[in-house]
């Protein structure tokens, strides 16, 4: 999917991987180094390994020695790595939301700045408002194909994607 004209498509091929999402989040709970990944999720070291080096390969991931005898690194989120936080947020929100047991949320995100429990919400960067699929439409950007334009079964999709009634009756 990585050539795909399509940022979702790309990010799935990156992220889609159960390992990694759970990678990153113990990366933004504050987990660096290999063994404390495989104490803490139970992952194979040979899974783990494959995991990081897609996200080091990715500029997501940056690895740090941090000893020189035996040679240790730790695993630190780059910029483009921290800003993976929304997505992971908003996962979390569609599964405290969907698939959480009847006792409750396993884990609270507390906004330290303001001093609340918070979950995530996606909302418009114009506007402010929540985005809710009803309420939002597709089209091409800049960065779509012209040539795939052309294609009678695309124009039909992004069509229909504009239609107001499509995403409560798809």
């Amino acid at each position: 999917m990585e050539g795909w004209p399509c940022s979702i498509a790309r990010t799935v091929d990156l992220l889609g991987d159960a390992w990694t999402m759970v990678v990153l989040r113990e990366l933004f709970y504050g987990e660096s180094r290999f063994d404390g990944f495989v104490t803490s999720l139970g992952i194979a070291r040979s899974t783990l390994t494959n995991r990081l080096e897609t996200l080091v390969s990715h500029g997501v991931v940056e690895r740090r020695e941090y000893r020189s005898d035996p040679v240790r690194h730790a695993y630190v989120l780059t910029e483009k790595g921290r800003d993976l936080f929304g997505v992971l947020a908003a996962v979390n929100a569609w599964g405290d939301r969907w698939m959480s047991d009847p006792a409750g949320i396993p884990v609270v995100m507390h906004h330290d700045a303001c001093g609340h429990d918070a979950a995530a919400r996606v909302t418009c960067d114009a506007c402010g408002q929540e985005l809710r699929a009803e309420d939002v439409s597709a089209r091409p950007g800049d960065g779509y194909p012209s040539a795939l334009l052309e294609r009678p079964e695309v124009r039909s999709r992004f069509e229909r994607a504009g239609r107001p009634d499509h995403a409560r009756h798809a």
